[in-house]
């Protein structure tokens, strides 16, 4: 006896021979007809991806919080849609709503509680999954609606609501969405939009979607004079994307007006401030082949070395720059000390509080003119410091007091290897340093002391930016040239500190971005620490592109959308976010897999 009982003994042999047979009205058992199968298709065909639910509610408002808009998926389509996609969903007089999936979630068909351990062991069991017994459900955030004008596509604000039912489709046309996310059609190449990582592929060739940043006043100013920031961890590739942007900017058709409504245009010039010497090997081609060069053509993208790239060396006290590393022409220059008479703070250091500033800047500098003249070398000033008549007849009249001068003369010490060296002074050679259409870069990895690597980037930029800012410029040639000034590792010089000379730095540079698409000045940032740039010229910046960023801090930072920062920690190495309010809506890209000029070291 088991537990089934008198059901153990039950034949179902017995069953199956009956099962083909009925009984008629005398009890005899009579065959059944079987049923005639017919072949049923459906008429016509499915199109897009699925269709608007109003099951929830679809609902578009003005607060992004009350907008709720949701679809069905079919289930033949759900393996292609993707978190972040691009859809598109007709109004009934040709309008199309233009939106992007902001979230993904299963909801069961039927009521029912699967987590049982039945389900389970159906499921494991089984190789694949019923779709039809639940529903993939897509919430969508409107970006943009799209309407025909007079045979162009245009854009405008959501203000209406899509009708239930409406099928939503793949936005499959480039024009479609780069008027969707408000890309420019041209301008200066960043990458290729993409979706995850993954290009965002057209029905266009090439299927790819450019990403372009405006470079022309016909819609405002061009937005490299309204600055960009590179931001990066170590290895995620932000030189090599810096590389790439900048070629851009030295495309030999590239050039803007020297003044507002000005005829007379000029090529850009880039001075690069390079801590790691990487930029003077964009002198040299870069390592592709002639597939990759014919594709980047097509899409009208700049690349090879540019051949005039100049390496400015820096001569510092006994420092040796080699370059075995690029080909470009090197020019060896001084920094004379008659610049810090128009920025003192190049020798105030660190530890100067406002009041000995002041006695350096309206006493000792001056005093120093006086008895000099404007080309007074730096061994001179020490000298002159060393002088214990002056110090007494500056205490004793009540000028400087002795505890202060002796402060002042501790703090201006240790800069003899940076001014007045055996070479060219930098004022003599503005010329060479700033021309349309050069690319000039300042390598610093050969000095070894910090304070004397900053002290030259920090005297060449203040010499850059005041003759731009100047209504009576000594230089012409500055003025007068469109100028992109580029500074790697950017954190180490525009930190916010609570020190004169960090103080002054920062009111410069702040001046600078404020004014330079007035100057066709623009600023262009790299850094790894973006929390460490001070507010005041992070504030300035209108373009940010960050790439792979581990510290929270860091991406807090740069100040990007909550949806676009969740990714940063996880994108690949040449993955970047653009975020550019006065170009597109923010994106996510691809960069350039090759780099367009040389890149790296054997």
């Amino acid at each position: 006896m088991t537990d089934l009982e008198d059901f153990t003994e039950f034949d179902d042999e017995e069953t199956t021979d009956r099962t083909a047979e009925t009984s008629d009205g005398d009890g005899e058992p009579t065959e059944t007809a079987e049923f005639e199968s017919y072949d049923v298709t459906p008429v016509g065909s499915d199109s897009g991806l699925g269709v608007l639910s109003a099951g929830g509610g679809l609902q578009i408002a003005e607060d992004a919080d009350e907008t709720h808009l949701r679809a069905y998926i079919t289930a033949e389509n759900r393996a292609a849609v993707r978190l972040g996609a691009y859809l598109i969903a007709p109004y009934p007089d040709g309008e199309r709503l233009f939106c992007r999936v902001t979230q993904l979630e299963y909801e069961q068909t039927f009521r029912a509680d699967d987590a049982t351990e039945i389900h389970a062991r159906r499921a494991m069991r089984s190789d694949d999954i019923d779709e039809e017994d639940f529903k993939l459900m897509a919430t969508l955030e409107p970006v943009a609606i799209l309407s025909e004008d007079s045979g162009s596509l245009t854009r405008r604000m959501t203000d209406r609501v899509p009708k239930p039912e409406t099928v939503v489709q793949q936005a499959e046309e480039k024009r479609d969405i780069k008027t969707g996310l408000n890309i420019p059609a041209d301008g200066v190449f960043l990458g290729h939009l993409s979706v995850g990582g993954q290009k965002v592929q057209t029905a266009a060739q090439p299927p790819t979607i450019d990403y372009r940043l405006k470079d022309a006043y016909d819609d405002g100013d061009p937005l490299v004079f309204r600055h960009s920031l590179i931001a990066g961890g170590t290895g995620s590739g932000k030189t090599h994307a810096a590389k790439n942007i900048l070629r851009q900017f030295l495309d030999e058709e590239r050039s803007y007006p020297i003044e507002t409504s000005g005829d007379r245009e000029v090529r850009p010039a880039i001075v690069q401030f390079d801590p790691q010497d990487e930029y003077a090997q964009m002198h040299d081609d870069g390592e592709y082949d002639d597939g990759f060069a014919d594709a980047l053509d097509s899409e009208g993208i700049t690349h090879g070395g540019h051949d005039d790239t100049v390496a400015f060396v820096p001569k510092v006290g006994s420092s040796n720059y080699a370059a075995s590393h690029h080909r470009a022409e090197q020019v060896e220059f001084t920094i004379p000390f008659s610049m810090v008479h128009d920025n003192p703070w190049l020798v105030a250091g660190s530890g100067l509080n406002d009041n000995q500033y002041s006695a350096l800047v309206n006493v000792l500098l001056q005093r120093f003119r006086d008895q000099y003249g404007r080309d007074g070398t730096y061994e001179q000033f020490c000298s002159f410091m060393d002088d214990p008549a002056l110090r007494e007849e500056l205490d004793e009249t009540g000028r400087v007091h002795e505890a202060t001068f002796d402060a002042i003369s501790r703090r201006v010490r240790g800069f003899g290897p940076v001014f007045d060296q055996d070479a060219h002074p930098i004022t003599d050679r503005v010329h060479e340093f700033v021309r349309p259409g050069r690319l000039t870069v300042v390598p610093t990895y050969h000095i070894a002391d910090s304070r004397h690597a900053e002290t030259v980037v920090l005297a060449l930029a203040s010499l850059l930016v005041d003759q731009k800012l100047s209504n009576d410029p000594t230089y012409d040639r500055i003025k007068e040239t469109p100028l992109i000034v580029g500074m790697d590792e950017a954190h180490n010089f525009l930190t916010d500190a609570d020190t004169v000379q960090a103080r002054k730095v920062i009111g410069k540079f702040t001046d600078a971005a404020k004014q330079g698409r007035k100057e066709r000045l623009g600023l262009f940032l790299i850094t790894q620490d973006p929390q460490d740039i001070a507010d005041p010229v992070f504030k300035q910046i209108n373009t940010t592109i960050v790439l792979n960023l581990g510290d929270e801090d860091a991406i807090s930072a740069v100040n990007i959308p909550r949806n676009l920062e969740s990714k940063v920690p996880y994108m690949e190495k040449g993955q970047m976010v653009v975020y550019s309010p006065d170009n597109s809506e923010p994106v996510e890209l691809v960069g350039l897999p090759y780099c367009v000029t040389r890149h790296g070291r054997d």
